[in-house]
C-alpha cells in the first residue's frame, strides 16, 4: 500500500482522509515519492539524515520487528531519548500495523514495570544509556521477549544484562542485513496508531489511544494553520519526543511538510540550548515556561544568547506568565505563542496567533476545534465566568486503554473534559484558572500530589503530608509539601532536605517537592478532608 494522496483538509478532517490509510507512509514514504528524499530530515549532534535515509531505516526497522514476531496491533515499548532511532522505530512500528508506545525516560522501575504489563509488549526498544536502570523492569515483565538496544552498545553490556528468557540484541546489528523495502500494513484511518501515557490523579498512568488520522489533523490545524510551517523551516523543541507536545513539535510537524527537525538527546540546559540554536539555526522554537524562564535568566547573567534565526516561538505545558512573554519579546524580538493542549487531544487546541497575542492568556480556539466552558451543572457560562473546559476535535484519543469508567467520565460523544478551569473574555480569548482536580503541571509535566504525598508519608519522621502547587518569582508552579511530623521538635532544614532526597529515591526526580514546610497540623473540613486551597493561599 503506497502513501495515499491527501487533499487539503477542512471541517471534519478525519472524514476527508481515505479509508485505507497508514499514517507512517503519509509522513515518510510520501515525502520521498514527492521528490524530497534528499532533503535533510533530522539533525542530531553530528548526525544528519535525509528523508530518503529515514525511509530506508524505517523499512529495515519494520522488517526487524516483524522478524521478532511483532504482529499487527501488538505494542512496542520505546524508552528512547530524542535521537534518529526514535523516529525510525516509531514510524516503523506504525508502518507494520503495530502500536509504538513511547514513554518518559525519567521514570522509575515501578513505572516501567507497570507500563510493560499494561502494554503487554513483546518487544521493547531501550537506549543503552538507560539499560542498567530499566533492567529490573525488563526482567520482571511477563510478556516481554526481546529487548532491542539503541545504539549498538558493547557486547559486554548486553551479555551482562541478558539472562533467562530475554533476548537482548543491538539495533544496528539487527537492521544491518534487513531489506530497505517494506510493504506497509493495510490499515485504515481509524486503526490504533500509537499510545501516549498521561498521569492520573492517583498517580497511576492511563494510556491515551490515538488513531492513524490524529497526527495528520494536528499537523494540518496547528502546524499549518497557526505556525504556517514550511519545508524550509528548521524546528527545535525543548520538550522531548515522548511528550505529546514534543512529538508534534519535533517529529510529525516537520515531517508533515518535509522540514528539518533538530534533535538533542540530552537535558536542555540553557547553555546547551543556546549552542544548538547558534549551530543549527532553527526557525521554529518550542519551549515550556520553565525553559523560557531559565533561558532569560542565563541571558541576564551575561550568557552569549543567540535567537536571531527564530521566526516563531511557542509555549505549552503550563500557563506562560505575561512577565516572561514580555521579557522574551523585549530581549529577542519574537513573540511566544502560548496555548493549551493535552495528551488526549494530542496537541494544542487553543493558542495565540502572531500579532494577536494577549499576554497571560491561552489565546483563541484553533480552527477545526470547538471549545465550551460549562458550569458544574453543564450549563454554558458567560464571558468572565469560570467554568470547566471541554473540547471537541478529530485528534481526540479514542479511549484510555483498559480504563472504561475513566473513558466514560472524560469522553462524552465528540467532547472531552480537560479537567481545566477557564474563563473567556468578550474578545474570545481564553484564560486558565486552575484545575478541577488537584493535578499539578511542574516544568510542563503532570505531577499527582497524591503520589508525592504517599512517598513523603513513607518517611519515618512524617505523620501527615499535603502537596500543593505554589508560584515562584517567575509565576511558575512548584510543588510544596506541607508536612506534619510525628515529633515537631525534629523540624529542621536538614530534615527538609532529607525528605526531598527520600522522595527522589522513590519517584521520578522531577516529582520531588521543591519546598518542604513543616506545620503543626493540616487544615481540614469537618469530615477530615484536607483543605488544599488554604495551603495554596498561605504565604
Amino acid at each position: 500500500m503506497k502513501a495515499s494522496p491527501v487533499p487539503p483538509l477542512s471541517g471534519r478532517m478525519a472524514n476527508r482522509l481515505p479509508d485505507r490509510f497508514n499514517v507512517a507512509t503519509w509522513f515518510v514514504d510520501r515525502l520521498v515519492e514527492e521528490g524530497r528524499g534528499d532533503h535533510v530530515a533530522i539533525l542530531c549532534q553530528d548526525q544528519s539524515l535525509t528523508y530518503g535515509e529515514v525511509l530506508r531505516q524505517v523499512n529495515r526497522t519494520g522488517n526487524v520487528l516483524r522478524r521478532l514476531g511483532v504482529e499487527i496491533e501488538n505494542r512496542v515499548l520505546m524508552i528512547l531519548p530524542d535521537c534518529p532511532q526514535f523516529a525510525e522505530v516509531f514510524f516503523a512500528t506504525i508502518k507494520i500495523g503495530a502500536v509504538p508506545v513511547p514513554v518518559n525516560t525519567l521514570l522509575t522501575v515501578r513505572d516501567y514495570t507497570y507500563m510493560l504489563e499494561n502494554t503487554r509488549a513483546k518487544v521493547a526498544v531501550v537506549h543503552a544509556d538507560l539499560l542498567d536502570s530499566v533492567l529490573p523492569a525488563l526482567k520482571a515483565a511477563s510478556y516481554l521477549r526481546d529487548v532491542v538496544v539503541v545504539p549498538a552498545s558493547s557486547s559486554h553490556q548486553i551479555e551482562a544484562a541478558s539472562g533467562g528468557r530475554l533476548r537482548m540484541q543491538p539495533y544496528e546489528t539487527l537492521i544491518a542485513s534487513e531489506s530497505a523495502e517494506l510493504t506497509p500494513a493495510d490499515t485504515c484511518k481509524d486503526d490504533v496508531a500509537f499510545w501516549l501515557y498521561t498521569s492520573g490523579t492517583t498517580g497511576s498512568p492511563s494510556a491515551a489511544v490515538h488513531l492513524h488520522h490524529d497526527m495528520v489533523v494536528c499537523a494540518e490545524l496547528f502546524a499549518g494553520g497557526i505556525l504556517e510551517i514550511q519545508p524550509e523551516d528548521r524546528t527545535f523543541s525543548v520538550a522531548k519526543l515522548f511528550f505529546a507536545y514534543g512529538l508534534g513539535n519535533a517529529l510529525y510537524f516537520p515531517f508533515s511538510v518535509g522540514a528539518t527537525t533538530i534533535l538533542h538527546p540530552g537535558r536542555p540546559e540553557p547553555a546547551t540550548v543556546f549552542e544548538i540554536v547558534r549551530r543549527h539555526r532553527p526557525t521554529i522554537f518550542y519551549g515550556v515556561p520553565t525553559s523560557y524562564a531559565a533561558l532569560l535568566h542565563e541571558t541576564e547573567q551575561g550568557a552569549n544568547a543567540e535567537m536571531s534565526s527564530v521566526r516563531i516561538a511557542t509555549s505549552a505545558g503550563e500557563p506562560l506568565p505575561a512577565s516572561i512573554f514580555r521579557r522574551w519579546r523585549d530581549r529577542f524580538g519574537v513573540e511566544i505563542l502560548d496555548g493549551i493542549g493535552t495528551t488526549e487531544v494530542l496537541h494544542m487546541f487553543i493558542a495565540n496567533r502572531r500579532g494577536e497575542v494577549r499576554p497571560g492568556s491561552s489565546g483563541k480556539p484553533v480552527s477545526g476545534y470547538e471549545v465550551r466552558v460549562l458550569d458544574d451543572e453543564d450549563r454554558p457560562v458567560k464571558a468572565g465566568e469560570i467554568g470547566n473546559l471541554l473540547v471537541a476535535g478529530d485528534s481526540t484519543c479514542a479511549a484510555y486503554w483498559n480504563r472504561h469508567e475513566v473513558t466514560k467520565a472524560a469522553i462524552q460523544g465528540e467532547w472531552i473534559r480537560t479537567r481545566d478551569k477557564y474563563h473567556f473574555d468578550e474578545d474570545g480569548y481564553y484564560w486558565y484558572e486552575g484545575r478541577s482536580d488537584d493535578m499539578l503541571k511542574v516544568g510542563g509535566i503532570w505531577v499527582s500530589p497524591t503520589e508525592v504525598e504517599q512517598a513523603v508519608i513513607e518517611h519515618p519522621a512524617v505523620l501527615e503530608c499535603a502537596v500543593v502547587g505554589v508560584s515562584d518569582a517567575d509565576g511558575l508552579i512548584r510543588p510544596k509539601a506541607v508536612v506534619v511530623l510525628k515529633d515537631p521538635s525534629k523540624a529542621t532544614d536538614e530534615l527538609a532536605r532529607e525528605i526531598q532526597a527520600f522522595v527522589k529515591d522513590r519517584l521520578a526526580p522531577y516529582k520531588y517537592p521543591r519546598i518542604v514546610e513543616f506545620a503543626p497540623e493540616l487544615p481540614k473540613t469537618a469530615t477530615g478532608k484536607i483543605q488544599r486551597y488554604k495551603l495554596r493561599q498561605a504565604p
